[in-house]
């Protein structure tokens, strides 16, 4: 929101890099819609020019103090989260172990890794990678041994084209590199925004790395049972009859899309994706940032009663 008085100087004066802000914090506009601030957390101190996390719910409450101009981060009513006995406010940030950072959103609990999950490929210069905790270090870090019980090399043949003797020398890793990759794993919500992953070594580094994409296989809030059609116990995949924008974390697509969704059954059959596409989808934020995501776009569904059990992303 725009601020009205003397606490807003225009023209914005602002720093010439946007600070660095902690893990799980936002990086919004201030209240004057200026520069990039770190935004305030559940029970910091908030003003005009430290707005809270909006991504998060939070609104600042001027009530509690006795300085009107000087509020505390608060969370919008929402459930409370229990994890192990332990009950987190909505909007509350915590880490209960040091390889994760976690949110409480409204009775449901969504975590983020804190340690990199990426996984390395036998190389030729690093035949055997492995992980070991180091003392003191709460991540594991990748080491080069090589295995003493055989050939350094036959690991990395897995992944490795095997060099010519003879010919021009290849320069690259991707050059001399078998592409492996996973299927996307299936969505993890049944409705509203998932992710799915999957592992590649389609990359320049010729070394596995997990990619994920964002997508949706049908809306919550949609009645999907009224377009069954009369005699039929299944909608397979009905297209959106209008144009509409996705929202991811308070950011909306730039373009508008007439996606298709899977249905839903009334003889206990559940509808999930057959055949997807990916492509890149543009998302603009309150703050005027935008940024690419790649998102799962469904072409077909099937109906069958081999359903998957139910694997929420906050599970």
């Amino acid at each position: 929101c725009q601020v009205e008085g003397d606490d807003c100087l225009l023209p914005c004066d602002c720093p010439s890099e946007a600070p660095l802000c902690p893990l799980g914090t936002s990086l919004v506009l201030d209240g004057c819609g200026c520069c990039k601030v770190c935004a305030r957390q559940a029970g910091d101190p908030c003003s005009s020019l430290e707005p809270c996390d909006h991504h998060k719910e939070l609104y600042c409450d001027y009530s509690i103090l006795s300085d009107t101009e000087t509020g505390i981060c608060m969370a919008r009513e929402g459930a409370t989260c229990d994890l192990g006995g332990v009950i987190y406010r909505s909007g509350e940030t915590f880490q209960p172990s040091c390889k994760h950072q976690c949110i409480c959103m409204n009775g449901e609990i969504g975590c983020v890794p804190t340690c990199s999950n990426a996984v390395r490929l036998p190389s030729p210069d690093c035949p055997s990678p492995r992980r070991v905790k180091i003392p003191g270090k709460c991540c594991e870090d990748w080491v080069c041994s090589q295995d003493q019980g055989g050939d350094p090399f036959q690991a990395a043949m897995a992944v490795y084209r095997e060099v010519p003797a003879y010919g021009q020398e290849l320069e690259s890793p991707r050059d001399n590199c078998i592409v492996q990759t996973t299927e996307w794993s299936e969505c993890s919500k049944s409705c509203g925004m998932g992710i799915s992953e999957r592992v590649t070594n389609d990359n320049e580094q010729c070394q596995l790395e997990k990619q994920s994409r964002v997508c949706m296989i049908r809306p919550c809030d949609a009645p999907q049972e009224k377009s069954i059609k009369k005699g039929k116990k299944c909608v397979r995949t009905p297209k959106s009859q209008k144009a509409m924008r996705f929202e991811l974390s308070g950011c909306t697509s730039t373009q508008v899309y007439k996606p298709k969704f899977c249905g839903v059954c009334t003889d206990g059959r559940c509808c999930t994706p057959h055949t997807t596409g990916t492509i890149e989808v543009e998302f603009m934020c309150p703050e005027g940032d935008t940024f690419l995501k790649k998102m799962m776009f469904i072409r077909t569904c099937s109906c069958h009663h081999d359903c998957p059990r139910d694997n929420d992303i906050f599970l």
